[in-house]
């Protein structure tokens, strides 16, 4: 069995192992992390999957209210260190931007996620952090795509950003993958909230290329059931190609079976009149 939690409301789910416990959807758990365990929000019930599912740690148990009130106290230092880092960082008049915090207790460690332009020297910022604090603090420098990971938002299909949900690892995403599949390479229609090329370009490539790999190209001559025509475009979705025949220049969706090279040659070969002999 296995179920998904959530850190923040609308958060990337990780899921786990539900163990002895059956959460409800809604239900407060305590689950394990690199920082001892931490209260997590149930957003998934436990069901049964197909998967192999010994890789996935187990769920600790469900949260206290000691527990919960932990939460809340850490999640107003986490207010309190981002309010005194932007403070900061506008006083050092430094171009970064503050963009997660988080808070170890059983060491007193703060860590502060930003994004820059460039290298940026925050010697001086993280020393008036510590005093301020009264902590041990740490300064990540984030990517464009760990950003949004991080922060979340709402794509262009106006669904929860891919790698703020679902998303474990970032795969390569070239222009290719969008010309492959004719989009416009109009960069506000193809980036996405970071800036960089959408993830989602590398879900259908394969069906594209594998297509296209298989389909007459548009310009092509091709024999269709209604006659000779020229393709002039390429319907991947339908697995099918736009002809214009020849006879009166319309246009037709042809089945890509019916008029790819290997079927047509199976078509005029003698296998295709039947088996010989009896």
């Amino acid at each position: 069995m296995i179920c998904a939690v959530t850190f923040n409301r609308y958060g990337r789910l990780y899921y786990f192992q539900p163990g002895k416990f059956q959460p409800a959807v809604g239900d407060n758990v305590l689950v394990p992390t690199d920082d001892g365990n931490e209260v997590a929000q149930c957003v998934w019930a436990p069901q049964w999957v197909t998967e192999d599912t010994d890789g996935f740690p187990e769920i600790v148990g469900v949260a206290a209210p000691d527990d919960l009130q932990r939460d809340h106290d850490q999640r107003r230092v986490k207010a309190r260190a981002r309010v005194a880092a932007k403070r900061l960082i506008r006083d050092h008049e430094l171009p970064m931007k503050v963009v997660g915090v988080d808070h170890a207790p059983d060491d007193n460690r703060t860590t502060i996620y930003f994004t820059a332009a460039h290298r940026v020297d925050f010697r001086a910022l993280v020393r008036d952090l510590g005093a301020t604090l009264k902590a041990r603090v740490e300064l990540r420098q984030l990517s464009a795509r760990d950003s949004a990971r991080l922060q979340g938002g709402i794509g262009s299909c106006g669904r929860d950003l891919c790698c703020s949900t679902f998303l474990v690892d970032f795969e390569p995403v070239s222009i290719r993958m969008a010309k492959d599949q004719d989009l416009p390479l109009n960069p506000m229609r193809i980036s996405g909230a970071c800036g960089r090329l959408m993830c989602c370009l590398k879900y259908e490539h394969p069906l594209y290329a594998n297509f296209k790999s298989k389909a007459p190209a548009v310009g092509d001559t091709v024999e269709t059931e209604q006659g000779r025509g020229r393709v002039v475009g390429h319907d991947v979705p339908r697995e099918s190609v736009v002809v214009r025949m020849e006879a009166d220049g319309s246009r037709c969706a042809c089945p890509l079976a019916s008029v790819c090279g290997s079927r047509q040659a199976y078509e005029t070969s003698p296998a295709a009149e039947g088996p010989v002999g009896g």
